[in-house]
């Protein structure tokens, strides 16, 4: 296996051979300009990253106000359960949030090559470390024209990895404590997760880094989804076209 063939390095220039895990290049004319595209993000993989969106969007919601609630709501208390019907919606999105990472996992070891890169910084090679720099330099404008990845480039890679990983772990484990707190002792829920109260310094702490772990995953949304259309419209491969449809072209067959 090639280094061109591994995720997070530079394709080769076409027309060449398909990456492993890639399908066959395509040429295709768009705009007037003959296209390599290569099948990389699969229908399961695309599913997790929406499925993923919708659940962040509706556990950011929901959490907000569950840490700042209404002051206060008109008419009779029996006749609204507007706070209940809140966190109904928000534990009904961490259960979903939860069990599609566990399906993302899976299919990391049934995917192909780009399945996989979520969960690997390969931190060892030179290439990796290269890409890393080059973009934060093309990033900070410091560089006319940035590098070509097949999968994520390594910056984007590596903040990936801290937040979709090991921020969604986080947060599946203080949420799910903070949940056990109303099911009650003996429940699943409390002996898989209850020692996550202790272990942070007691339920306030877990809140309030539960909460703090919201605004990271703002934070990291709104630097996303910049950088995506960012190079979406400035890189030299399609961004947000990958992620609907699975197919990545490159706008030249330009070396690396």
């Amino acid at each position: 296996m090639t280094d061109a063939s591994l995720p997070g390095t530079a394709p080769p220039p076409a027309p060449a051979p398909a990456a492993a895990g890639a399908a066959p290049a395509e040429e295709v004319v768009k705009g007037g300009k003959q296209l390599t595209t290569f099948y990389i993000y699969e229908a399961p993989v695309r599913l997790w990253h929406w499925v993923n969106a919708l659940c962040i969007v509706v556990l950011c919601i929901t959490g907000y106000l569950i840490a700042s609630p209404f002051p206060t709501l008109s008419g009779q208390p029996s006749d609204h359960y507007l706070m209940g019907t809140i966190r109904f919606i928000h534990f009904s999105a961490g259960y979903i949030f939860a069990v599609a990472f566990i399906g993302r996992i899976l299919w990391a070891f049934a995917g192909n090559t780009y399945a996989r890169e979520l969960f690997t910084l390969p931190v060892w090679k030179k290439s990796f470390w290269r890409g890393f720099f080059t973009e934060i330099a093309w990033y900070a404008f410091l560089k006319p024209r940035p590098m070509k990845f097949m999968g994520h480039n390594p910056l984007a890679q590596t903040f990936l990895f801290v937040v979709m990983v090991l921020g969604t772990i986080f947060m599946i484990f203080t949420g799910f404590a903070l949940y056990s707190e109303g099911t009650g002792l003996g429940s699943w829920q409390s002996r898989m997760f209850g020692w996550v109260i202790p272990l942070l310094g007691g339920s306030m702490q877990v809140h309030t880094l539960h909460h703090i772990g919201m605004w990271a995953i703002i934070l990291f949304v709104i630097v996303h989804v910049y950088t995506v259309i960012r190079e979406d419209i400035m890189s030299r491969q399609t961004m947000i076209s990958a992620i609907t449809n699975g197919y990545r072209s490159f706008r030249d067959n330009d070396p690396d």
